[in-house]
């Protein structure tokens, strides 16, 4: 993997895609060749953005991993002969920069499709563009509902589950757990936040009294102190908290620094033990609970698990300086080995409506780094991928399972 050192960080691979074991599959028979813009008998061309600087700059290193992913499968000897040439440009976070670095991709680098881009509000203003042309919007790392609606957008696809149902899976293990609970909300003042919150509510049902503050916060906003504060003074026993990595981080140790005491939910794309406990403080952080759907390199159940060994392996080798630990790196390869399969699947006809057949074809898919009982699934009719999760809570050192697989 290099970097070129420009103003964009554009970060480029060029990589021949292989197949591993878990997605090993009789060759597909060769058919007269067909190509749209980004494809030839020799290259595919795919295109990223993602935030290396700005407030969610942390999870830069979930295209990093993807980077070493292209490597790895470039050693491997390749899918059908075809080299990947992955062109990732830093978007800041800022959906005026996606669109910019976006509209570069597809016009001037001549992408296939988008693959990876992560964040609701740098998707949502890609959107529309790249429906509209009929570009492949893939494997987002945003799980907004906007991104599974295959009438109204059908060329974008989440690789998260669905905020909307996550945030409905918190709410009924609170009513399942403190049937007197009274609730706070911190969220993110945008669509990434109002998602999670509007599924919450839904869950709650006719127990929406029970929610005595909210309180938004921009995801510019320095520190959200003032808004932790705001929500004490309400005296909630439960504490949602639906915000990035670093606001989340700062929300429990706020919480823990001024002496409230709620139980805390922390949403799954910010509850990574590297990324959000430890700078939050790993002791400050014990008790919270969280869902997921991954296996987390901590856990000591799956230390001989296959699975998690391949991970490992992988990591050592082809991205070394990273923490493999971190979830937000096994939520990468979980999506580089689905866009992998897609595309062997594809055989020669690497047009973009055959790679957005192929993505929306699963059927009871197995990735290596997915919980045991979780399989992927899509149709043309249905976008959710993830199906299932699982409730955990943080002891201090990892976080252990609570209950069984909750579906979706």
């Amino acid at each position: 993997m290099s970097r070129r050192p420009t103003a964009n960080r554009r970060l480029v691979l060029s990589a021949a895609l292989g197949t591993t074991a878990m997605l090993s599959m009789p060759r597909l028979a060769r058919s007269q060749k067909k190509y749209d813009t980004g494809a030839s008998d020799t290259e595919i061309r795919i295109g990223n953005t993602i935030p290396y600087s700005g407030p969610a700059s942390n999870y830069g290193t979930m295209a990093k991993t993807q980077a070493a992913w292209f490597s790895k499968i470039n050693e491997d000897g390749g899918i059908n002969g075809r080299k990947i040439t992955y062109l990732s440009l830093d978007d800041g976070y800022s959906p005026p920069k996606a669109v910019e670095m976006t509209r570069k991709l597809v016009e001037s680098d001549e992408v296939l499709f988008m693959f990876g881009q992560l964040g609701t509000a740098p998707n949502a203003a890609i959107q529309k563009y790249l429906n509209s042309k009929g570009i492949p919007h893939l494997f987002l790392s945003t799980g907004a509902s906007r991104f599974i609606d295959p009438k109204g957008s059908p060329w974008s696809l989440s690789s998260l589950p669905s905020y909307h149902t996550e945030g409905r899976v918190y709410a009924e293990h609170v009513l399942k757990t403190q049937p007197n609970a009274t609730i706070a909300i911190l969220f993110q003042n945008d669509d990434y936040g109002r998602d999670f919150v509007k599924g919450f509510k839904e869950g709650l049902g006719s127990q929406t009294g029970k929610i005595v503050a909210e309180a938004g916060y921009e995801a510019t906003d320095p520190t959200v102190d003032s808004q932790v504060l705001t929500l004490k003074a309400s005296n909630a026993t439960v504490l949602f908290i639906v915000a990035l990595a670093k606001q989340s981080s700062q929300a429990i140790r706020k919480t823990y620094e001024i002496g409230w005491k709620p139980t805390q939910y922390v949403i799954g794309t910010s509850s990574g033990i590297s990324s959000t406990l430890v700078p939050a403080g790993l002791e400050k952080s014990v008790g919270i609970l969280t869902a997921t759907y991954t296996k987390d390199p901590r856990d000591p159940r799956f230390e001989n698990d296959p699975g998690m060994r391949e991970y490992l392996a992988f990591m050592k080798k082809y991205y070394p300086e990273a923490d493999a630990l971190d979830r937000v790196n096994v939520a990468a390869y979980n999506a580089s080995q689905m866009m992998t399969e897609a595309l062997r699947r594809c055989g020669d006809n690497l047009t973009r409506e055959n790679v957005m057949k192929q993505v929306t074809s699963y059927k009871d898919l197995s990735l290596p780094m997915l919980l045991p009982g979780i399989r992927v699934n899509t149709s043309a009719t249905d976008y959710r991928l993830i199906r299932s999760m699982q409730i955990e809570r943080f002891d201090g050192t990892k976080y252990v399972a609570v209950g069984d697989l909750v579906n979706l």
